[in-house]
């Protein structure tokens, strides 16, 4: 519990105050507190009412919460008190509220729990204020609140420390708000449009449905090796199979793979199928969901990403090839042409121009064409996609659960978009194709031989599945992380999940700052499937 010898210390004064505190009566630990109000509802009620009016028609409140302000003037103090990310004034005078109740006033400290009752009525600088007639002791905060919590140097204390970062940053606690409007307004979406909310296993003897590396367990009862959800997609598509045309779930999935401001091991994605439509239908799906999530969190479909402004009700759509001619860098000579793409001379040309020009491309010797201009687009283009944009059409060799285009089998049916330069979501028609599956799985197996760790498992249960039939299905991934970061303007993936993982602390007094100092004041949320 303790990590330094000032919080030992601070412990034990602040267990002395508990006796204090007993010693009046107190119960130290009361199990409720019956409130009559939340303090965000009596500021929406009473904000706006005058003094005068609160004094002609008295109101009496009862309200709980922690003591985030302290200020004694004698017989008589003010504090503010917190909860539900709002706070509201108290006055407490000793003729109000007795002596003993007084003197546990005086016991409390910042960060304790109260709760009061008294009535309403504005101070002689206006604030609305409660007017204290009882105080009831709810709970003791035994350590100390940081000081100038908002300008730790330490960004991990905060993602460590969840707990201390929403009750002293209101704009921390709004961001999670909003994160939980965020996915209140995608479920009203879909709901709205017949599709139906259901849940896949999260531990799955093949790790199927996007190209990730997986965790590992073991389930000690079965004796059998289990994997940590990748990804929905099979065990969702399995379910149009049986009958089930429109479905979606929102589902943690988790990727053994490195962490950025873009990925977190552990993310939330929405993922969701509708028979009988192609990508072309959920491109138009997406262009509504978007900004109806913005317009329901936000009240606009404007928001601010990275200092930009963004406009999530106007998009474009480029295919893969044309995004990459878009944005081709001017030192790079012209731009390619479509018949650049058909070959491997062709893009090995580009390669060459790309390096002379000084662009780094993560292409691997040997690969297949089709994912060296995958990585050409990220190279070249991925960084200019500020403004909702669509990719499409897409090459076979990176996606293997995608159905081929008709005129052209090296390219399949399948978009991504992205927002504020990184991508935020992932579709495809689906390939309903049981034969040619397999051979896409077994593909991917030999990609596995050669040292891919993220190339696809076989399912042989999944290509059953097929073989029943599929009907013509178009199934969409978006990161539900990714998007909160873009209608709440954050930098970081870390800044909308509450628990983010991060390495060890290498030393308790590194993970938590030095406490004498504080004082006692006031990777991938990948949309990949």
């Amino acid at each position: 519990m303790f990590e330094s010898e000032f919080e030992r210390n601070l412990f034990a004064l602040r267990k002395e105050k508990l006796s204090q505190i007993a010693a009046l009566g107190q119960p130290l630990y009361p199990n409720r507190f019956a409130a009559s109000h939340a303090v965000p509802e009596l500021r929406q009620r009473f904000d706006s009412v005058t003094g005068e009016a609160l004094e002609a028609a008295p109101t009496v409140v009862q309200v709980a919460g922690r003591l985030m302000a302290i200020r004694p003037q004698g017989k008589a103090g003010f504090a503010q008190l917190q909860q539900g990310g709002r706070r509201l004034q108290i006055y407490v005078r000793r003729d109000a509220v007795g002596d003993a109740a007084f003197d546990l006033f005086k016991l409390l400290d910042l960060g304790d729990h109260i709760g009061v009752s008294g009535y309403l009525f504005r101070t002689r600088t206006g604030e609305l204020t409660i007017h204290v007639e009882t105080i009831a002791f709810l709970a003791k905060a035994m350590l100390a609140l940081p000081e100038k919590y908002h300008g730790l140097a330490d960004v991990e204390l905060r993602y460590r420390q969840r707990y201390l970062d929403l009750f002293m940053n209101a704009e921390v606690r709004e961001v999670f708000v909003k994160r939980a409007q965020v996915l209140k307004a995608v479920r009203n979406f879909f709901d709205r449009r017949d599709y139906l909310e259901v849940e896949t296993p999260m531990m799955q003897p093949i790790a199927g449905g996007a190209a990730a590396k997986p965790f590992r367990t073991h389930h000690n009862a079965l004796d059998m090796p289990l994997y940590l959800r990748i990804a929905p997609e099979l065990y969702l598509k399995r379910l149009v199979v049986g009958g089930l045309d429109r479905v979606y779930e929102i589902n943690r999935n988790f990727r053994n793979e490195g962490i950025s401001t873009q990925h977190n091991p552990e993310f939330t994605m929405l993922e969701f199928y509708q028979a009988y439509a192609n990508y072309h239908d959920l491109m138009d799906l997406t262009e509504e969901l978007i900004p109806h999530v913005a317009r329901e969190v936000n009240g606009s479909a404007i928001t601010r990403f990275d200092d930009v402004e963004i406009d999530l009700a106007k998009w474009r759509r480029f295919t893969m090839r044309e995004a990459i001619a878009q944005f081709w860098p001017e030192n790079a000579g012209p731009p390619p042409a479509a018949n650049d793409f058909a070959g491997e001379s062709g893009i090995q040309e580009m390669l060459r121009r790309l390096r002379e020009a000084g662009v780094h491309v993560e292409a691997k010797p040997g690969e297949p064409l089709g994912q060296t201009i995958a990585s050409i687009f990220e190279a070249v283009a991925e960084e200019h996609l500020i403004q909702p944009t669509i990719i499409y059409d897409f090459p076979l060799a990176v996606s293997p659960l995608s159905k081929q285009k008709p005129d052209e089998p090296e390219w399949v049916e399948r978009f991504e978009f992205y927002i504020g330069g990184f991508e935020l979501g992932n579709a495809f028609s689906e390939l309903n194709d049981p034969e040619e599956q397999q051979r896409r799985f077994l593909n991917q197996l030999a990609q596995r031989e050669r040292g891919d760790e993220e190339a696809h498992q076989m399912d042989e249960d999944y290509v059953r599945a097929l073989a029943y039939g599929l009907p013509p299905t178009a199934g969409e991934g978006v990161g539900i992380d990714r998007l909160t970061m873009v209608l709440t303007g954050a930098k970081s993936i870390r800044d909308v999940i509450l628990f983010p993982l991060l390495r060890p602390a290498q030393s308790s007094a590194a993970a938590q700052g030095d406490l004498s100092s504080r004082g006692d004041a006031s990777g991938s949320d990948g949309a990949s499937r």
